[in-house]
């Protein structure tokens, strides 16, 4: 355990343990890690709805390789209106396994359900998550995974088999002796049917799978699911195939959660049409990060692999709310990377500055001749070009511009005038403008301009 405890202190910020209720996504702030914190990544719980005794608990990122579960636990989180009833997600349960794109970097998390040493660097999350699992008004729960090939009731080929585990939805037992929702196997086969409905190829039908754990499996009575399934609660799995793009995992989670829902009565409004096309999109596109009290809004759909000279606090935190729970930043020496979920999309090289106690300064721009109070943290569009003009008490930096003034305000900057490389985004067309106090040299904050013409 000692050497992976030396890897995980190679590591020096970690964002801390978050709770988010009603959809409220709060401020984090980075914490280096040190031998009291190095078994605390912790994972989000956000609670949707009108919280009453008959939640839902919906659990992603179990196992870090599997990201079609906790991408669709996040979409559920972030773009799901919970109209009447309760659910609640943990989008991250195994947020370090997330990060390292690994199944658990401290042994599987989905075995340690049924013993688990203090020792262990996974037993705080499975403590709290088992606190969770047995809070009287959580009735029933699914844990959402990738599993490999496709699950069949009977041998068609390596790939299509009783011993796969993908396109499935799981259950241990067919009823449980409880008050509500008794009837696993009748829930799961109403899952299946309405999953098969929506198959983007027939080739992904999903099946039931009756795991019989209590019949004597003993690697799936180590399980979350089985954990609940003995505290009396309705428990699922359901599997999306690795065989499978992530976006259309989402989408096959997405369909199951949704009939979940359904059969307990909770009723929702999904902000997008359920197609795996739109899915991928808002995977790959609807992220952004507010830093400092919205000072800085990074968008990270295009982000560039590298950002030099970014504004950090002269103690090395970042303050952040991300649009999403899965981003994260993780910080070694002067670099800190922006994780989503675990793809790596940026690191920043800090240029580390004191912070300016102003938060919602404007700034007066000419954008394409007209112009405009622009609040830090904004975005702004530009056709043609763009003019900073002077303000009293602060000095600007255009990062990129490269024309013939030596004076970056009172100057009309057009695309031509701005080196690509300094752009943010890989597309060349995003680049930033900061501000910073005269006297102090202090950081006050950013606007974006994107260039569209």
């Amino acid at each position: 355990m000692g050497n992976f405890l030396k890897l995980v202190l190679t590591l020096c910020f970690i964002f801390l343990n978050l709770s988010i209720a009603n959809e409220t996504l709060i401020k984090r702030q980075s914490s280096p890690i040190s031998e009291n914190t190095t078994k605390n990544f912790g994972f989000n719980i956000i609670k949707k709805g009108q919280q009453d005794d008959n939640t839902l608990l919906i659990v992603g990122g179990i196992q870090g390789d599997e990201p079609g579960g906790f991408m669709a636990a996040s979409l559920i989180a972030t773009h799901y209106d919970i109209l009447e009833g309760s659910v609640w997600v943990v989008p991250n349960l195994n947020f370090y396994s997330i990060i390292k794109r690994s199944r658990g970097p401290f042994g599987d998390m989905n075995r340690k359900f049924a013993d688990i040493s203090p020792d262990d660097p996974d037993y705080e999350s499975i403590q709290k998550i088992k606190n969770y699992i047995k809070k009287p008004n959580v009735k029933l729960i699914v844990n959402l995974h990738d599993g490999s090939g496709f699950y069949r009731p009977t041998y068609e080929d390596s790939l299509h088999s009783p011993y796969r585990w993908g396109q499935c939805n799981i259950i241990d037992q067919s009823v449980i002796d409880i008050p509500k929702y008794s009837n696993l196997e009748e829930i799961s086969q109403n899952v299946v049917a309405h999953v098969n409905r929506f198959l983007l190829k027939d080739e992904h039908k999903y099946h039931l799978h009756n795991t019989r754990t209590r019949e004597g499996d003993k690697e799936m009575e180590k399980t979350l699911t089985y954990f609940a399934i003995n505290h009396g609660k309705a428990a699922f799995g359901n599997e999306a195939s690795k065989s499978l793009p992530t976006h259309q995992r989402a989408y096959y989670h997405l369909l199951a959660l949704e009939k979940f829902m359904d059969q307990m009565g909770i009723k929702y409004k999904r902000r997008f049409n359920l197609h795996d096309a739109v899915v991928k999109n808002i995977i790959d596109n609807d992220i952004e990060i507010s830093i400092y009290d919205e000072k800085i809004t990074l968008p990270l759909a295009k982000v560039r692999n590298f950002l030099n000279y970014f504004p950090v606090k002269q103690d090395g935190t970042i303050d952040f709310i991300p649009s999403n729970p899965l981003v994260s930043i993780i910080k070694e020496k002067n670099l800190y990377t922006i994780y989503y979920g675990n793809r790596r999309l940026s690191r920043l090289k800090a240029d580390y500055k004191g912070l300016s106690s102003h938060n919602s300064l404007k700034v007066p721009l000419s954008v394409d001749s007209k112009i405009k109070e622009v609040k830090f943290g904004s975005k702004i569009k530009v056709n043609e070009n763009f003019l900073v003009h002077d303000m009293e008490g602060y000095r600007v930096n255009v990062i990129g511009y490269v024309g013939a003034s030596k004076s970056e305000t009172n100057v009309n900057i057009d695309h031509q005038k701005m080196l690509r490389k300094f752009s943010i985004d890989k597309n060349g067309s995003i680049y930033r403008i900061e501000y910073y106090t005269k006297n102090t040299d202090k950081f006050a904050g950013m606007v974006l301009i994107e260039f569209t013409g």
